[in-house]
């Protein structure tokens, strides 16, 4: 299925509709964070992704309601930050307050923090936010399967999503197949390495085929093999760039080619899940 604005999107287990590709705003200075999603959702981006943490949650709710784009157009998502964890029903309604929204259409579980212990109740109670109505989906971010697995086995209810690094040099081939196997979406952070673009003759190769930048041809890399993806860019033509990656298809060799391009745990750029706390 299309939006509007032809992106696609990814029918989540609970039968929610995302689209693929969407705007981020960590480490948007709170002060800047109206211009910029303004400048996002003139572009085009329907699918906005923030959190507690990044501190701008309220900017990204005053540029909502100043773009004229109605809610019901719009998917929003926001997480659970480490110290909430015991109180994930507070967390959300101090969210949704600062957004001036009555709900978001995901909820996550922003880092499993394991030394903390906590995170299988933070995971019962957003089950019962879901209930409540004030998210439409919920899930998790920077989870392993260890952590998937668990939350699984403990409450019987599968993540819809699970938010996690994932680019050309950190593919995460084996949480990607169990996520399939368990009906989650993946989607990435940090989609084009944070900065740390791949400058390979490879995909440089890529890119020239398709007449295409190497960052477009990431991004669409990523949508083909069915990551959510959500770059983030200050820059109102860079915005428009990331977003114009749907006129073209990487054949199944350049796919090919791109998967022998992944460097493991050497490839991480973000906190490990198991170290943040």
């Amino acid at each position: 299925m299309m939006t509007e604005n032809a992106v696609p999107t990814v029918t989540l287990n609970n039968g929610i509709e995302i689209p693929q590709l969407g705007f981020g705003v960590f480490r948007v200075d709170p002060d800047k964070t109206n211009r910029i999603v303004r400048d996002a959702l003139d572009v085009g981006y329907r699918h906005l992704d923030t959190a507690r943490i990044y501190h701008n949650e309220e900017g990204v709710g005053h540029a909502i309601k100043e773009s004229g784009v109605a809610r019901e157009e719009l998917f929003v998502t926001t997480k659970l930050w480490n110290d909430d964890q015991t109180d994930a029903s507070a967390a959300i309604d101090k969210s949704l307050a600062r957004l001036g929204m009555d709900y978001v259409d995901l909820y996550l579980i922003h880092w499993p923090a394991p030394d903390n212990d906590t995170y299988v109740q933070a995971w019962r109670s957003l089950i019962e936010i879901q209930q409540s109505g004030r998210a439409k989906a919920i899930g998790v971010s920077n989870f392993t399967i260890d952590h998937l697995e668990r939350v699984i086995a403990e409450t019987g209810v599968v993540p819809a999503v699970n938010q996690v690094e994932l680019h050309v040099d950190f593919q995460q081939a084996e949480l990607r197949a169990f996520a399939a196997g368990q009906g989650i979406a993946i989607e990435a952070w940090g989609p084009l390495g944070q900065g740390k673009i791949n400058q390979s003759e490879e995909l440089a190769g890529i890119a020239a085929a398709h007449g295409k930048t190497v960052p477009q041809t990431i991004l669409r890399w990523h949508t083909q093999i069915g990551n959510i993806v959500i770059p983030k860019s200050n820059n109102k033509d860079r915005m428009a760039e990331n977003f114009d990656i749907f006129d073209f298809e990487l054949t199944a060799a350049e796919v090919a080619t791109i998967a022998t391009l992944d460097q493991g745990e050497d490839g991480r750029n973000g906190g490990h899940p198991l170290e943040v706390h």
